[in-house]
């Protein structure tokens, strides 16, 4: 049996977001400073929001899959494995690494007990995967999943949408049920959330970070012809149509 003090009752770790066996902690001052050159910068990026935040996930005998070098600790009846099931699983998610710029191999942790991981200043989000229709993410993003969540590559449906998007030409989708973590350069309360009905969205540049694998995504002019996209000074657009949901960054 172990006790956990200055954990859940350490009151420079606030919980700011829960979902599942997931919570999110947030501290809130830098209390790690030993100059007082190094107490200006963290009281300045406190008051801007600038703070570590970390993931704790309780096992209770069910198993979450994390980005490589992600673990700070564990306790408990915690095993780690790595979640490759032979030489070919092991090649091919060799070459997924290479596309999507994701680790190749993510340890898996499986059992009862706790895991902690590694501070980080990016904003923290939980997405329940179920309700994306398949979750697409841009570059970066993935942090940490249920392990029953099954993690493919998907490519674009033309070379047009990452040639002229400025996006890759290969995402990592996450589909299944359960629990996602994302590290996302925008916090949750400042994206622009779009849920579409055999609708169409439009966004200049790539501000979009996660979309639905159920939307079909182009880049389009943003005009019916070239002289309207020159005359607007938006040249080209990306273009999600279909039934889905997408986040999109008012800033990156």
């Amino acid at each position: 049996m172990i006790q956990y003090n200055n954990l859940y009752n350490n009151k420079n770790m606030k919980v700011i977001n829960e979902l599942g066996c997931v919570k999110v902690f947030e501290h809130q001052k830098d209390l790690s400073v030993y100059s007082p050159v190094e107490a200006i910068n963290a009281y300045y990026a406190a008051k801007m929001n600038v703070r570590k935040r970390q993931v704790l996930i309780e096992l209770n005998g069910n198993a979450f899959t994390i980005s490589a070098g992600s673990m700070q600790w564990m306790s408990g009846d915690v095993d780690m494995v790595a979640d490759v099931k032979g030489i070919g699983d092991l090649f091919g998610k060799a070459l997924s690494s290479k596309v999507t710029k994701e680790s190749a191999i993510k340890p898996k942790y499986k059992g009862n007990g706790l895991l902690m991981l590694e501070p980080t200043y990016k904003h923290i989000l939980l997405e329940e995967v179920s309700q994306w229709k398949g979750l697409v993410l841009d570059d970066g993003l993935f942090l940490a999943c249920d392990s029953n969540i099954t993690q493919k590559v998907v490519a674009r449906t033309n070379l047009s949408s990452a040639a002229l998007g400025n996006e890759g030409l290969f995402n990592l989708c996450l589909m299944g049920q359960g629990i996602a973590v994302l590290e996302s350069p925008v916090p949750r309360e400042e994206l622009i959330e779009f849920n579409l009905q055999d609708d169409v969205l439009k966004i200049d540049g790539n501000m979009a970070i996660a979309w639905s694998n159920s939307l079909e995504f182009k880049v389009e002019k943003s005009g019916k012809s070239l002289l309207g996209s020159a005359v607007s000074g938006e040249g080209f657009v990306n273009v999600y149509r279909g039934t889905g949901k997408v986040l999109v960054a008012p800033s990156l």
